[in-house]
């Protein structure tokens, strides 16, 4: 059965919520008896909530109409963007962005593209060579940075010119994995 959804643009990718413009659209969901005809159309947003919809909000793209997840994997988490600042890179350099919550929700859409049916999608991609890159920040320090995690601590040539690119090369993390991964390559 398809179901609407509302779709909005990040500065990491897009994202969705499920759109309710009807009563029978709330049917099923917890907030069936909580939002009248007058309060419609809604956006709900999980668990935690729902808001008013409105087609002014800056974020705002459009309404799709689908029977499954509404956006592929490159839509959600922009790959290979000029301004990646977190989120994943496979081997051959490719990076996934996400915001700074969205590494596990990312891992899980990565591994049904390329390790279906994987049971723990961050250890999978770990193990499969996946660099993780996170922010670093602890609370103390006055800014916000980069880490680069590999489960493995390996890392590839490719991954190695790509976090150059990105600025990340001279992280002290990323010079010891070349260290260790130097004579592989």
């Amino acid at each position: 059965m398809k179901r609407k959804y509302a779709i909005y643009k990040s500065e990491t990718g897009y994202y969705y919520y499920d759109y309710c413009d009807t009563l029978k659209s709330l049917k099923g969901t917890k907030f069936e008896k909580m939002i009248s005809k007058e309060q419609l159309p809604v956006v709900l947003t999980g668990e935690s909530g729902y808001f008013r919809f409105t087609d002014k909000d800056y974020m705002f793209v459009k309404i799709v109409e689908s029977d499954g997840c509404p956006l592929t994997l490159e839509e959600m988490f922009f790959k290979n963007q000029d301004t990646f600042k977190l989120g994943w890179m496979s081997p051959d350099g490719d990076t996934y962005s996400c915001n700074y919550t969205n590494h596990t929700k990312a891992a899980v859409m990565l591994c049904e593209k390329f390790f279906p049916g994987a049971e723990l999608p961050e250890r999978t991609l770990g193990k499969a060579g996946w660099l993780k890159i996170i922010d670093s920040w602890d609370g103390t320090q006055r800014e916000h940075g980069q880490f680069v995690y590999s489960l493995t601590g390996k890392i590839t040539k490719k991954q190695v010119d790509r976090l150059f690119d990105l600025g990340l090369y001279n992280n002290e993390e990323v010079q010891k994995m070349i260290a260790d991964c130097e004579d592989r390559w």
